[in-house]
């Protein structure tokens, strides 16, 4: 896959504007468009998400009381809770002249969605989706309700985010991995979704895997999901994000979102499928990437679990960013080259890009990827990233994209110096909203009218997407009233309006009119029908699939699959197999989708795709036949895989190995050891891994007496252990402790078990002084870095910020200096190592400021799923380091690289520290003009 944005040459930052007086936005668009500075701080502040009203009205939530915790100092507060603002251009001179508030409210903290629908407010600000109800239209709520509870991630950005309208009528909410989710629907329906990720934070409540929902389903992480908007009827649509910003829901149905990275240069865009597991976590949840990233696996293609079955297609893996905001484009008002345009805002990357989404077989691989808005000058057709003199430019943190009602772009800008996500730099809390417009062409706001079946009918053709929600829900109150009106919209120019007309009809009941769609020769208006009819006539489903696969659209194929998956294999198995017939080994979207409609009856299926396949040689398998075994991996095929094993070779044997490793059955690990038995080279090698990584969780059973070089843990002599108990004694002599003091200090082991006592708060004053004499003695400096953290430790100099900012840098100096202080645990130039964040693509995510902060005060923004933990075994031993797997058994990577693979029943208990395991520089024989060098490096690439 092409890279985005690896070469970089100094130019001096190019401002869009029209006049030399005017103070205009620093964004880079296409040449057709331009950008108004429409809105700025103090008419709100740090905004984090807008919606458009039927006014054309911009709304706003801020969080200017974004994790006070670590914001403490200069920070601006609302001490009344987080504010939705409404800003108004209201005399049309282009620019919002009018601010006010609509809400605050103490249960509002970093309020990470907003919605209008009419009167009613939807605000999403974990662990609450509030809808605000103005019912006399003075702009001020008369009814607060709790519409759903129990989302985690507080004041966390990994939270509930947005949500949207469908064009079915639902909402559809996504929330990031900072569980866990527990959220009971008013059918009394429960969602409990959880992972291994913890954060640090005040109120965080333990994130705890593989927890199953109320239908006996293991959902992880981020997710989607739908619910009907009184609440009931909530479905998880799709499952196992990291921290998805917004999901997009277009007038076909689509969904489309951006997921943020582990700091690897890994973020992607991608098209959600219907029943999907993205991919982040092992399936469970109990497992991070980098705990089941097999050798030989690149970074990105790993992240997502691309590499293992029953995992969607990523999509575009882009590199290095901060995703947001996300939104389709369905009117040409910007022009005709624009609409159908995804656009995706990018607030690490100060950038939206733009995608052109175009079908592939089933599924929409996103290739075509534009820098369509930026503050930074980026050359589309050569792929180059212009780094610029003026560090503001990246001060650009786009948050949020809406459309307004006359088709305008309003993008939200949180206007700070590093990505929002765990901290923030800008004390006043400033914030933007611009305007992207065309160049010569005026637009101008709607009136409209809800009032009458034609206006309701214009309203439905709008831009903006809760506009025509609105007016959906209006046109649902006519009735049969208003299908005359609404089947003209069928042979609209613009699908978009199509599909969404579609919608509607099936949902008033006009099924004829609708039939004759699906199998209509645009994919996706066949798809817009299949689906909707399927939603408002779930009776008919088997005969609208009948239908539907007439003319053999593999996007419609694939919606098929999918929605046959909750039916009895006798319902479900001509349909299923027609489409087998129809797939070639080749697309990975009707594949997962096949898994999906197969997943239920996974055992049952083996022999028959046998027989369907007439495959009475397991050697000789079919690719579809083979790309079906792998999704699927039904225990069944145990023995037809061990001959692949043995008789394939290359990509083939690989496949086979892969499949076998996630049936979870004796069988399938006793296959396992014979085949490493009986071969040599890197075969064996592969075996061995694979043994070597199932003894850690699904065939930990199977493989006790397998002997794993991984197993091997630190010894804690049992000295450590007396010199321990005097100290938690309180009636022990001053002297005794101060020799168990003394000795503890002299020894690896010892020193954490001092960290433990004092956490716990079983030293005095003085004992920690009298330590920190022999604590000196440590010479791994990320250990070191923790004790300086309970022990009075003086690190050898203290650093200037200020002289690292006014450093004079020199081209070339910074690189050896990085490759020295960094390569230990970083990622740089051609040195590959993940103890710590990929730097190879920080400069398009931060600033220079930020990058100099973020080194200076490693424990100031730790990402999340970097956080440290103290883990103590049952036998005295303690770690120190990242916790990459949580279950039956658990995986800490230390300082070192070095990786533990612990028995849950081995472990003693496990604290949480609010600690980095980079190690501040002041600990590190390291200069201010040597930090300053190697941020300057880092910043060119």
């Amino acid at each position: 896959m092409r890279q985005l944005f690896t070469i970089v040459i100094p130019v001096m930052l190019f401002i869009n504007c029209t006049s030399q007086e005017e103070e205009a936005p620093l964004l880079f668009v296409p040449d057709d468009l331009e950008v108004i500075l429409w809105s700025e701080s103090p008419d709100f502040y740090n905004p984090t998400n807008i919606d458009v009203d039927a006014k054309g009205r911009v709304w706003v939530t801020e969080a200017v009381n974004y994790r006070d915790f670590r914001n403490a100092e200069g920070h601006l507060v609302h001490e009344e809770g987080d504010r939705v603002m409404i800003l108004e251009d209201s005399n049309g001179d282009g620019k919002a002249n009018s601010s006010k508030m609509f809400v605050q409210d103490p249960d509002l903290r970093s309020p990470l969605g907003l919605a209008v629908i009419g009167n009613r407010v939807i605000v999403s600000c974990a662990p609450h989706i509030i809808i605000y109800t103005d019912e006399n239209g003075d702009d001020r709520p008369d009814k607060k309700e709790i519409f759903l509870t129990g989302f985690g991630g507080r004041d966390h950005d990994h939270g509930l985010h947005a949500g949207v309208l469908g064009p079915d009528g639902k909402w559809y909410f996504i929330v990031g991995n900072a569980g866990p989710h527990q959220v009971k629907d008013r059918d009394g329906w429960t969602l409990r979704s959880g992972s291994v990720y913890n954060e640090f934070t005040p109120y965080a409540e333990e994130n705890l895997p593989n927890q199953v929902s109320d239908d006996g389903k293991v959902y992880t992480g981020g997710l989607v999901i739908r619910v009907n908007q009184d609440g009931t009827g909530m479905q998880v649509i799709s499952h196992n994000f990291r921290n998805a910003y917004e999901v997009a829901v277009d007038s076909f149905g689509n969904m489309w979102q951006s997921d943020n990275d582990d700091q690897t240069a890994s973020c992607r865009t991608t098209w959600l499928m219907e029943g999907s597991n993205a991919g982040f976590f092992s399936a469970t949840g109990e497992r991070t990437w980098q705990a089941d990233r097999r050798p030989g696996h690149t970074v990105p293609m790993a992240h997502w679990h691309q590499y293992d079955p029953g995992v969607l297609p990523a999509g575009d893996i882009y590199g290095a960013g901060s995703p947001t905001g996300i939104v389709r484009l369905e009117g040409d008002e910007l022009g005709k080259a624009y609409q159908g345009m995804l656009l995706s805002a990018d607030a690490g990357r100060n950038i939206i890009f733009g995608y052109h989404p175009t079908l592939r077989g089933a599924g929409y691989p996103l290739e075509e990827r534009t820098a369509f808005i930026s503050s930074v000058k980026v050359d589309n057709t050569n792929y180059i990233w212009h780094e610029v003199e003026d560090d503001q430019s990246k001060w650009f943190r786009p948050s949020d994209i809406a459309v307004g009602t006359e088709g305008a772009l309003y993008v939200a800008d949180w206007f700070d110096p590093i990505v929002g996500g765990h901290q923030m730099m800008d004390k006043k809390g400033h914030g933007r909203i611009y305007k992207i417009q065309p160049a010569n062409k005026s637009l101008e706001k709607p009136k409209l009218d809800f009032s009458s079946l034609e206006g309701l009918v214009q309203a439905f053709q709008n831009p903006a997407i809760h506009v025509r929600g609105y007016a959906r829900e209006g046109l649902l109150e006519k009735g049969q009233a208003a299908i005359p009106a609404l089947l003209p919209l069928l042979e609209s120019s613009n699908s978009f309006i199509q599909a969404r007309t579609i919608w509607l009809l099936a949902e008033l009941g006009e099924k004829e009119k609708i039939q004759k769609f699906i199998n209509h020769n645009d994919p996706e208006l066949a798809l817009a029908a299949f689906r909707a009819l399927g939603k408002f006539d779930g009776d008919n489903l088997l005969d609208y699939a009948h239908f539907a696969l007439e003319a053999k659209h593999p996007v419609v194929m694939a919606e098929v699959a999918i929605s046959l998956r909750d039916l009895a294999l006798d319902q479900s198995r001509g349909l299923l197999f027609s489409i087998v017939g129809e797939y070639d080994g080749h697309d990975p979207w009707l594949l997962h989708a096949l898994g999906i409609g197969f997943a239920a009856h996974r055992e049952k299926i083996y022999p028959e795709l046998l027989r369907y396949f007439d495959a009475n040689e397991s050697e000789t398998w079919p690719q579809p036949l083979a790309k079906l075994v792998w999704e699927l991996h039904p225990a069944e095929a145990v023995d037809d895989l061990a001959i692949r094993m043995a008789k394939l070779t290359g990509k083939e044997r690989e496949e086979a190995m892969t499949s076998l490793a996630f049936i979870n059955t004796p069988k399938a690990a006793a296959e396992m050891r014979n085949y490493y038995a009986n071969v040599s080279g890197e075969e064996k090698s592969q075996a061995q891994w694979w043994l070597h990584f199932r003894k850690t969780n699904d065939w930990k059973a199977y493989l006790a007496d397998w002997d794993s070089p991984q197993d091997n843990l630190p010894k804690v002599e049992p000295e450590v252990l007396v010199f321990k108990a005097t100290l938690m004694d309180t009636l022990a002599a001053k002297a005794d402790r101060e020799m168990a003091i003394q000795a503890l200090a002299s020894e690896m082991q010892g020193r954490l078990h001092l960290t433990q006592l004092a956490i716990m708060g079983r030293l005095s004053k003085h004992e920690k002084e009298m330590a920190a004499k022999w604590l000196e003695v440590e010479n791994n400096l990320a250990n070191k870095s923790l004790l300086a953290h309970y022990f009075p430790l003086e690190p050898p100099k203290s650093l200037d910020r200020k002289e690292v900012e006014r450093a004079k840098t020199a081209l070339g100096q910074g690189e050896t200096l990085a490759i020295r202080h960094c390569a230990v645990c970083h990622s740089i130039g051609q040195v590959e190592n993940e103890i710590g964040p990929d730097l190879r693509q920080v400069n398009q995510k931060f600033s220079k400021t930020g990058l100099i902060e973020a080194i200076l005060e490693p424990d100031a923004g730790i990402g999340f799923g970097s956080e440290t933990f103290l883990i103590e075994l049952n036998n005295g031993t303690m770690l120190y380091g990242i916790l990459q797997s949580s279950g039956p058994v658990v995986t800490v990577l230390e300082s070192s690289g070095r990786k533990y693979h612990i028995p849950a029943d081995m472990i003693k208990g496990r604290r949480q520290l609010p600690h980095s395991l980079m190690p501040s520089p002041a600990w590190m024989d390291i200069s201010e003009n040597e930090i300053a060098q190697i941020a300057a490096y880092l910043m060119g690439g």
